[in-house]
């Protein structure tokens, strides 16, 4: 059964979701959830990765071409229900913990599910 809630906060992932609820995506079905986060040294981003890494998150690490002042990019992996609430609270979990080492969130992404 669809999720047919289309009353999401007015924000950037209100949005996102909005639009994934209106192409038919079931957000209640839990699924991986990419998060990017973009660093602008490479000791910076292992160092985050590690602490993901050390805290039982599933993460990946490369080069990030699309941002010349920040090339290193990490992406977490958390299976998660996509709800505004567990998509904004681990942005800014990620944010928090990114921002010592001059990190900033750059978005998500995730597959539908039907």
């Amino acid at each position: 059964m669809a999720n047919n809630q289309m009353d999401f906060p007015h924000d950037e992932n209100g949005e996102v979701l909005r639009q994934m609820a209106a192409q038919g995506d079931n957000l209640s079905v839990p699924r991986e959830v990419d998060f990017s986060v973009i660093f602008p040294s490479e000791d910076a981003a292992l160092k985050f990765a590690v602490l993901l890494l050390q805290n039982g998150q599933k993460v990946s690490f490369s080069e990030y071409e699309e941002h010349d002042e920040l090339p290193w990019q990490v992406e977490a992996h958390p299976f998660m229900v996509p709800t505004h609430e567990n998509i904004s609270g681990y942005e800014e979990l990620l944010a928090a913990e990114a921002a010592p080492l001059g990190g900033q969130n750059d978005g998500w992404g995730c597959e539908v599910q039907e």
